[in-house]
């Protein structure tokens, strides 16, 4: 232990009192512990053709699988500008002297994710969807002084996981259940189970398995009305499309950011979006960094971070989250991407994907006779179908011939039901590979 650490003096006696010695604190991590027969080192240029033999070994695929990350087209100039090394270098901007560029890159970030989500403020940043739900549950519950949450049973199971995980121990989970019929939520059980324990109810709009939900004002009001606080996820992408969360009565709205500008960069990292409505009683208590826009003494423009809450530096136990990272630059990248394509090319991108989702459910439907999709209802990007054997079979059949298949939704009730996604990326030949192969592969079981 380093000598300036200032519980040193007191190792012997914190040591006596758990009834352990320094080994003891490490027996767990042993087993972890493994001896590795590392090779003789190599030369610069040994190791390169070394990694660009690992390298080949890669394939392109066309993909068909998302549920919340996707391959959407990132335009070159914001690779160009988050290149840069003072966004590329820079971490948190704690000196606002000295990091203007990164700050106001930050506020109209939030500003144009705030317009996007029709709320009046967002934060910068969280680190994924699933984050920035959890979090919303935690600021409810500050807000609400209630400790039980609602969730769809049709949740992501990824973002369910990191829900529970996050907030387990701090606040109670209960859900509600959808229509098995159209995917749509229940509203008579919403109704039944919601009341004066409740902090927040979260609904998703497209839901996680692809239908637009029909009653969102509906519920919002019901959830009013128990007292509670209204929480949105989005896809953000749909939004050129579909009203935003703000103009159905959202009180906070999440989603993720990665498909504004971001490459999927194998899983992460991603981009938790969060805004909420202009209540400060709302704004006290949101997660993360606020950026705002001040004026010097002389009236020179500037920005500074306003709220910063968190429990690196600021409030610590009385901080409102334990975020610390901003996820900068993926919000950078996000705020370019906006500014690029404007309100127009957002609603063009929206077009495109509804039309290839659309043209490609068609086809499975009619040409190869499939399920698809299972519910009866309207949808934007993600759709299920339904295949006569396992998904596992299908996918990997579907791989063999260079194409990534859906998510297997069995771990959530629907065996044999597989989620495909398609993005602004795909055009007409790559749904019709799509479609031949999957014929390929159902003649050949």
């Amino acid at each position: 232990m380093h000598p300036f650490l200032p519980n040193l003096p007191k190792k012997k006696e914190m040591l006596k009192y758990i009834g352990k010695d320094m080994n003891d604190l490490y027996d767990r991590v042993k087993e972890f512990i493994v001896d590795i027969d590392l090779p003789e080192p190599l030369s610069e240029m040994e190791v390169l053709r070394k990694l660009d033999g690992i390298l080949e070994k890669n394939k392109e695929l066309r993909l068909f699988c998302g549920g919340g990350v996707y391959k959407s087209y990132v335009p070159a100039v914001v690779d160009e500008i988050v290149s840069r090394s003072e966004f590329y270098t820079s971490y948190t901007p704690y000196q606002p002297e000295i990091s203007q560029g990164l700050l106001q890159s930050l506020f109209e970030y939030q500003s144009m994710i705030a317009e996007l989500l029709g709320m009046e403020v967002a934060n910068s940043s969280m680190y994924d969807w699933g984050t920035s739900i959890a979090e919303a549950m935690l600021m409810a519950s500050r807000v609400t002084r209630r400790r039980r949450v609602l969730l769809p049973e049709n949740i992501s199971p990824e973002r369910r996981a990191v829900v529970e995980t996050y907030i387990s121990g701090k606040l109670k989970i209960d859900e509600y259940s959808y229509s098995r019929e159209t995917g749509q939520a229940n509203i008579e059980e919403i109704s039944e189970k919601i009341g004066e324990d409740v902090a927040a109810l979260y609904v998703e709009n497209p839901t996680f398995l692809g239908p637009i939900e029909e009653r969102v004002e509906e519920i919002g009001e019901i959830v009013h009305k128990a007292g509670a606080l209204y929480v949105v996820g989005v896809d953000l992408l749909s939004l050129g499309l579909l009203r935003s969360p703000g103009d159905y009565g959202a009180d906070i709205a999440v989603g993720e950011g990665q498909p504004l500008g971001n490459h999927m960069n194998f899983g992460g990292p991603l981009l938790g979006v969060f805004a909420c409505r202009g209540d400060m009683k709302l704004i006290r208590n949101m997660p993360g960094r606020l950026i705002g826009m001040t004026e010097s003494k002389s009236g020179v423009r500037g920005f500074v971070m306003t709220l910063q809450t968190r429990e690196q530096h600021i409030r610590r136990e009385k901080a409102t989250s334990n975020i610390c990272s901003n996820e900068a630059l993926c919000a950078l990248a996000t705020a370019v991407y906006l500014s690029l394509i404007g309100p127009k090319g957002l609603k063009r991108i929206g077009e495109r994907i509804l039309s290839n989702s659309i043209y490609l459910r068609r086809k499975i439907n009619r040409e190869l006779g499939l399920d698809s999709p299972i519910f009866n209802s309207k949808h934007f990007r993600d759709f299920t179908v339904k295949y006569p054997v396992e998904v596992s079979k299908i996918n990997e059949l579907l791989l063999e011939r260079g194409i990534q298949g859906g998510i297997d939704l069995e771990a959530i009730g629907l065996n044999r039901v597989s989620l495909l996604s398609v993005s602004e990326t795909h055009n007409k030949e790559d749904l019709d590979f799509f479609l031949s192969s999957l014929r390929e592969v159902l003649e050949a079981i």
